[in-house]
């Protein structure tokens, strides 16, 4: 597991998606090794979100990315609508489950298991294989599927193998999951402030809505950045709810805000667009520093370059003479 090491606003409650025994639970341990929070368990994202928006959290910690199956949706949706938050740390959780029983349940006698969303597909060709005429019930969490095994709901849950000590149940079967390293991505939001500082191995994450749908419209986002030399990580499009065809995207870059080159991306981003919601600039949780991309012919190729540039416009609009 790795978290990003840069300074955060000051402890205190931390919101997470529960009950106890979830990996987000731990992803929150992972962030706050010190025990310096007190953490506050929530029936779901959206509750954990609302927890800080409202003043009864000073953060919250919740999945965003899988490696096996993206964006978690609740978080994005989340995270366009209401009151803005930000982003303000990561980390990497790896993720295994094992199948939780009551003691003393036999696999062969088991017909309903329960999971997260997120959890059933890295486990699809394990329960094919393994429980095929088992059916399968979505829950609020891993740690909400183990609670309704041990009140007697449901027969099994896929979750982590942590969990079981919480619910007084056992791992009939450990080590499952299709994807061999599968990981998940979790981020501690909290209400807008200063950003963490940069530390040179950063991210940014932003929202993009399209002014209009037309050809090259995707073109247009993309070319903020490319001339810029700013390496995207990720870009993914959510529907934004208003009728088909109607779509954000949400895009993570490497570097901060703070650098001429990304913020310069992010102003020809928001001419571009019909609007941008920031959602922070914050530390990588690998903390590698991004290696220079090659620039292109007839762009810039580092943020001194941006610098120059930009003082170079400075003296041309102040009527000094500019070489």
């Amino acid at each position: 597991m790795a978290g990003g090491s840069a300074s955060r606003p000051p402890a205190g409650t931390c919101a997470f998606l529960g009950p106890s025994g979830t990996f987000c639970e731990q992803a929150v341990a992972v962030l706050h090794p010190d025990g310096d929070v007190k953490p506050l368990a929530c029936g779901s994202i959206s509750a954990a979100l609302d927890a800080v928006r409202g003043g009864h959290a000073d953060r919250a910690v919740v999945p965003i990315e899988s490696s096996v199956e993206g964006g978690v949706n609740a978080t994005l949706d989340e995270l366009v609508a209401g009151p803005e938050l930000r982003i303000t740390a990561e980390v990497i959780v790896p993720v295994e489950f094992a199948l939780l029983v009551r003691p003393g349940t036999a696999v062969a006698g088991i017909r309903m298991v329960g999971s997260h969303p997120m959890a059933q597909p890295q486990c699809r060709r394990w329960l094919a294989e393994h429980l095929p005429d088992a059916l399968w019930r979505a829950t609020l969490s891993n740690a909400d599927a183990a609670r309704q095994v041990a009140d007697g709901d449901l027969d099994a849950a896929l979750a982590g193998s942590f969990a079981a000590g919480h619910y007084g149940l056992e791992a009939a079967v450990t080590g499952i999951g299709d994807r061999p390293g599968a990981v998940t991505r979790f981020v501690e939001v909290c209400p807008p402030g200063p950003l963490p500082p940069p530390t040179g191995a950063d991210r940014t994450s932003v929202v993009a809505f399209l002014a209009d749908d037309h050809p090259g419209a995707l073109m247009d986002i993309l070319s903020q950045f490319a001339v810029r030399n700013v390496n995207l990580s990720r870009i993914e499009s959510r529907p934004t709810g208003e009728g088909i065809g109607r779509y954000c995207f949400f895009i993570d870059c490497e570097g901060h805000v703070g650098a001429p080159s990304v913020g310069e991306a992010l102003m020809g981003l928001r001419r571009a667009c019909a609007g941008v919601r920031f959602l922070g600039s914050y530390p990588r949780a690998d903390e590698v520093v991004p290696p220079a991309a090659p620039a292109a012919r007839g762009t810039a190729s580092t943020d001194t370059d941006f610098t120059e540039a930009a003082a170079w416009l400075d003296q041309v609009r102040s009527g000094a003479a500019a070489g």
